[in-house]
C-alpha cells in the first residue's frame, strides 16, 4: 500500500494540476479528489445533530475550481481502493522543528491518551519511529501493546459449551442430534459439556484482530509483533461471527485487561471509528473531533496544575440549569469551573483559529459570547476565560483580548501552546492570580 496522501486541519485540497505547486493548496490526483468527494457524498451521521459540513466541506473556487476543506476531525480516512488520507491537527510549531510532521504526530498522541474513552493507556511513542509511521500502524501497534500486556498478565479461561459426538458419555446428552447421527452407532453419543478452555469469546474475537492486522500491517515492526503474539494464542480459535462474539464479551474486575482491547476489535473487525459518522461502503475511517480532544487535553493539565497550587477545579460541571421554573431546563455545562477563597472563575476550551482582526471580534462568534454571559450570571462568577489555541497569525497579537460587559462580567481570551502545554497553563495560572490581587 502506498504512502497516504497527508494533510493537516484547514489545508484546502484541490485538484487542478494549474495550482499543484501553490502552496496555499495540497494538490490530489483527480481520480484520489473523485474518491473523497464521493465519500463525502455518502456518509451518514447517526445522530440528527451532527453536520457532516463541520467534518467536510465541499467548495468552489472561481480559477481553483472544486475544492475539499477538512476541519474539527483528525485521523485516517481510507478509500474502497486503498488510497489513505492522514488529517493532522493544526498545531502552533516552528517549521524546523517539525519535518515530516514528526512532532505533530507525537503532540497528537499525547493528546489522544487522555481521552476518557481512548482504548490505549499503555502505549509508549519513544519506542517507535513515529516519523516514518502513518496513524494506522501506530493505532496498530497501540493495539498490540495492549495485547502483550494482555498476554503477560494471563489469558483468561472459562467454562466453554462444547458439543461432540464421543464414545464415552459425558455432560449432557442431545437426543435429537444424537438419533439423526447415531442411528447405527450405539456405542457412540452425541453430548453437550462444559470445559475449561481459553477458547472464550473475548480470546477469539482478539485472535482474529491479529490475522486480520497481519495482513493489514504494511510494517514489518507490527508484523513481527503479531507474529509473536499469535504464538500465545495457539490453542484458540478465531472468531468467525463478530457480532455473536462480541455479545458474550464479559467485562468486569476479573476480565479488566480486555476493556480496551475489545474497543480496538470493534474499530479494526468491524470498521468502528471514534465518531458519530459511519460509513455506508467499502470506506472506513478512524476519526477523532478535536473539540473534544482539545478540551479533554487542556482540562486534564489544567485541573493537575491548579490544584497543586490549592485550587478547587471541576470538569464538565453541572450545578446549574439556564431555567428553573416549572421545572430545570437547559443545563449549563461549561468546561472547567475552578474555585479558591471564595472567588469563582469560569474556563471554556474553544477549538478554533482565532484571527488578528478586533474589527471582527477576531472570529469569536456572538453564540459563544451568549453563552459565556450565561455561566457568568448563573455561576455568579465575574471572571471567564475563553481558552484558543496558540496560532500562527496570534503570535503578533500583542494586546490582551478582554470583553467587559458592563453589568459585572469580564470575558478574557488566552491562547493555550499546546506544544508546550505545561509552561502555558502555568503562565494563565500567574494571569489569573494577577487578576485576583486587584
Amino acid at each position: 500500500m502506498k504512502e497516504p496522501f497527508e494533510v493537516k486541519e484547514f489545508d484546502i485540497i484541490i485538484t487542478n494540476p494549474e495550482y499543484k505547486d501553490n502552496s496555499s493548496y495540497k494538490y490530489l490526483e483527480k481520480n484520489e479528489f473523485d474518491h473523497l468527494s464521493n465519500f463525502i457524498d455518502e456518509f451518514s451521521t447517526a445522530e440528527d445533530n451532527t453536520d457532516i459540513l463541520v467534518f467536510m466541506r465541499k467548495g468552489y473556487q472561481r480559477n481553483v475550481k472544486s475544492t475539499i476543506t477538512i476541519q474539527n476531525y483528525v485521523g485516517l480516512i481510507q478509500m474502497k481502493n486503498g488510497f489513505q488520507i492522514q488529517i493532522l491537527p493544526k498545531i502552533c510549531l516552528d517549521v524546523n522543528e517539525d519535518k515530516d510532521n514528526k512532532q505533530t504526530k507525537r503532540i497528537f498522541l499525547k493528546m489522544l491518551r487522555t481521552m476518557k474513552d481512548f482504548p490505549s493507556k499503555v502505549f509508549q511513542t519513544s519506542s517507535l519511529q513515529v516519523d516514518k509511521m502513518n496513524l494506522y500502524e501506530i493505532f496498530i501497534n497501540m493495539y498490540l501493546q495492549e495485547v502483550r500486556l494482555l498476554v503477560k498478565h494471563g489469558l483468561k479461561s472459562s467454562y466453554v459449551t462444547q458439543e461432540d459426538n464421543l464414545n464415552f458419555f459425558k455432560g449432557k446428552l442431545q437426543v435429537s442430534q444424537h438419533i439423526k447421527d447415531n442411528l447405527v452407532h450405539k456405542e457412540r453419543f452425541y453430548v453437550s459439556y462444559d470445559e475449561f478452555h481459553l477458547n472464550r469469546a473475548e480470546n477469539k474475537i482478539v485472535k482474529a484482530t491479529l490475522l486480520k492486522l497481519q495482513q493489514l500491517t504494511n510494517s514489518a515492526q507490527n508484523a513481527k509483533e503479531i507474529r509473536q503474539l499469535l504464538m500465545s494464542f495457539e490453542m484458540v480459535e478465531p472468531s468467525i461471527h463478530y457480532e455473536k462474539d462480541f455479545a458474550k464479551v464479559v467485562l468486569n474486575r476479573n476480565t479488566i485487561d480486555y476493556k480496551n482491547l475489545m474497543k480496538w476489535s470493534k474499530v479494526f473487525l468491524m470498521n468502528k471509528s471514534f465518531t458519530t459518522f459511519s460509513g455506508q461502503t467499502q470506506s472506513r475511517s478512524l476519526l477523532f473531533p478535536m473539540e473534544s480532544i482539545y478540551e479533554r487535553y487542556v482540562s486534564i493539565h489544567l485541573k493537575r496544575i491548579m490544584e497543586s497550587y490549592g485550587w478547587n477545579v471541576s470538569i464538565q460541571d453541572h450545578k446549574h440549569y439556564l431555567f428553573v421554573e416549572p421545572k430545570k431546563q437547559f443545563a449549563l455545562h461549561p468546561d472547567i469551573v475552578i474555585e479558591k477563597e471564595g472567588r469563582i472563575i469560569i474556563l471554556d476550551t474553544k477549538w478554533k483559529r482565532l484571527t488578528n482582526q478586533p474589527n471582527k471580534n477576531y472570529g469569536i462568534t456572538q453564540a459563544d459570547m451568549y453563552q459565556m454571559y450565561a455561566y457568568s450570571k448563573k455561576y455568579h462568577a465575574s471572571e471567564i476565560w475563553l481558552l484558543y489555541p496558540l496560532n500562527e497569525e496570534m503570535l503578533n497579537c500583542k494586546d490582551d483580548i478582554v470583553f467587559n460587559s458592563g453589568d459585572g462580567t469580564i470575558v478574557r481570551v488566552y491562547f493555550i501552546d499546546i506544544a508546550n502545554i505545561e509552561d502555558s497553563i502555568e503562565k494563565l495560572k500567574e494571569k489569573i492570580e494577577d487578576k485576583m490581587r486587584y
